[in-house]
């Protein structure tokens, strides 16, 4: 709000509100001042909310901390570009325009609830019939974006706070990458909706895996939070269902882990040591962690990691770590790179991408210079030239959640595509019934869309709004000193699994369902597929050969219990499966002798 004649201050405004929204007013007003240098605006006719994780979350009350350029700039861009493209199509949308309005939730709840605030001001009356400036004018408003709907947030802890706030101004959310199954609750999260797969699917594909390798005795590994929580409990409650899998026990990652907790939670994970396989919800950065904490105990070789997709195919975790992390067995939502925003984003430049207003700060993080006397990075780092080419100066490989983004983006395109067909038949533009927006007839047109996304796949929600789950399963392997995840199989409602034997002369595949038992002897030196990895204990001198039957046989490949190090017995009672260890051998056999 502007008053006549007055630059410097601003009039006071009292707004007829209900108790309902005085803090929801009071937080905008903390808000307004800072929001338009904080957020990208692109007019259109229709605006679209964007939420995404920009910069990393702040130290020592700061709220704001690095910039994170590939799951914040990546990400955005990624919106960006969906809309550019929707823009151009000539049958999607014709004569109406999209716009945007992005904001960064500084990876941080409470931080992100405030900058959202911002998309339901238009719908927030204001009675100004009292108010007056100092000359006797009456006040000027800035009016507000009208938001129809929002694309975000990314982190779940995220996508729950905000979620809680759209509904009640009935602004439809669709998320790129928000995956606890809390939000399949249709009753409180009745406005939002996810291209990716919910993690009670995920939890059901690491059943299957976990079912599939024959283990029945596992421990699990959670970040604290609304992800690592909620997939743990899904992956128990499930494993409870199907009987067959006993948890050892179940470890929780703090928020703010104190020093050496880490080395505390690996020798904890130690006390049952039959319990090898350790089924992970964590956050890329408590993986890591993990993954330090076993190096440092000398426990390679001994874990057998199940990881969900927060670890997927990211180098981060592994990185100078690859042998504790070597055989981990991994799961990413199915997606693919998408060629035309590799296009579009190695073009960006200085020049040409001023409606981002984080791209100057990406530069000089992208190519380590400095720009000019402003530049946020210090004195002693080289200055930016302004003609340095992403991927040609810099590294560069497509962030994994780009397909997601765009497809949210285009599911809300084609959702008021399809409302604007039945709502304004030959209108060419808007129609007064589209001018005033409903957002609950809009999420009914949203939940509707079927079409093919960007990665080819069909885009569809069921009726709480989560997407079809479709997984690639990751093997991370190390072969002649060099390691890389491989796809060993996927999962779309059941277990698929390609499995490999590698030696310097013998390549062999195999494509199995989860209701095929595979058995395979220990040969040195040989990568070996065996569904049962608990028994790599030393054996006496073998010949190579490989058994495959039906599962049917597959009781003629299961030993007794006692020797096995993962548990074989057949009872419900996990005392009995960490007791019944007399006979057990110590000696392992490493693991990076042994590929899934």
């Amino acid at each position: 709000m502007v008053c006549e004649g007055k630059r410097s201050a601003s009039c006071p405004c009292f707004f007829l509100l209900t108790a309902k929204f005085y803090w929801i007013l009071t937080m905008m007003q903390r808000t307004h001042s800072q929001e338009y240098a904080h957020s990208i605006r692109v007019d259109g006719d229709i605006i679209l909310g964007g939420l995404f994780p920009v910069h990393a979350k702040g130290e020592r009350g700061v709220p704001c901390g690095e910039l994170k350029k590939e799951k914040g700039i990546h990400r955005l861009e990624a919106m960006l570009y969906a809309i550019d493209q929707i823009n151009k199509d000539p049958d999607l949308l014709s004569n109406i325009t999209l716009g945007v309005r992005i904001l960064d939730t500084c990876s941080r709840d409470t931080y992100a609830l405030e900058q959202s605030l911002t998309f339901v001001q238009a719908l927030i009356e204001k009675d100004a019939s009292d108010v007056k400036c100092a000359n006797g004018d009456p006040p000027i408003f800035t009016k507000p974006d009208k938001i129809s709907g929002v694309i975000g947030a990314a982190a779940s802890s995220v996508s729950i706070m905000v979620a809680n706030i759209l509904r009640l101004f009935k602004i439809p959310q669709i998320s790129y990458a928000s995956t606890a199954p809390e939000l399949s609750d249709n009753t409180r999260y009745d406005f939002f909706s996810r291209v990716v797969p919910p993690d009670s699917y995920q939890a059901q594909a690491m059943v299957d895996i976990v079912t599939a390798l024959g283990w029945n005795y596992v421990s699990t590994l959670a970040s604290e939070g609304n992800y690592g929580e909620s997939g743990v409990e899904a992956f128990t409650q499930i494993s409870r269902e199907i009987g067959g899998v006993c948890i050892a026990q179940s470890q929780k990652i703090p928020r703010e882990p104190r020093p050496g907790e880490f080395e505390k939670i690996i020798r904890r994970l130690l006390e049952t040591p039959n319990a090898r396989a350790v089924i992970m919800f964590a956050n890329e950065d408590d993986i890591r962690r993990i993954l330090e904490a076993a190096k440092k105990l000398n426990q390679s070789g001994h874990f057998l990691w199940i990881g969900s997709d927060s670890w997927g195919s990211k180098i981060a975790p592994v990185y100078q770590q690859e042998e504790i992390a070597e055989g981990a067995v991994t799961i990413l939502p199915k997606r693919a790179s998408i060629d035309g925003f590799d296009r579009y984003f190695r073009s960006r430049t200085l020049a040409n991408n001023r409606r981002n207003v984080w791209f100057a700060e990406f530069w000089e993080e992208n190519f380590g210079c400095k720009l000019g006397s402003h530049g946020k990075r210090n004195s002693h780092i080289k200055k930016c030239t302004g003609l340095e080419r992403i991927a040609r100066d810099s590294s560069y490989e497509q962030e994994g959640k780009v397909q997601f983004v765009i497809d949210a983006v285009y599911s809300m395109a084609y959702a008021l595509h399809n409302m604007h067909k039945d709502l304004c038949p030959g209108y060419i533009g808007l129609c007064p019934r589209m001018s005033a927006l409903d957002g609950k007839e809009l999420l009914g047109y949203i939940r509707a869309v079927n079409f093919n996304g960007s990665a080819g796949t069909p885009v569809t929600f069921n009726e709480n709004g989560d997407a079809p789950g479709r997984y690639d399963i990751f093997q991370y392997q190390i072969t002649n000193k060099s390691a890389e995840y491989k796809i060993i199989g996927h999962w779309t409602n059941q277990l698929h699994l390609k499995m490999y034997i590698q030696t310097t002369t013998l390549t062999v595949s195999m494509s199995l369902s989860a209701s095929v038992s595979l058995g395979m002897l220990y040969m040195p030196k040989v990568y070996i597929i065996i569904f049962h990895p608990e028994q790599n204990v030393q054996k006496r001198k073998r010949s190579f050969k490989a058994v495959v039957t039906a599962a049917t046989m597959q009781s003629k490949l299961i030993q007794k219990g006692n020797d096995r190090p993962n548990g074989e017995v057949k009872s419900e009672l996990c005392e009995s499966l960490e007791t019944n260890t007399s006979s057990t051998k110590t000696t392992y056999i490493s693991y990076s002798n042994h590929s899934i």
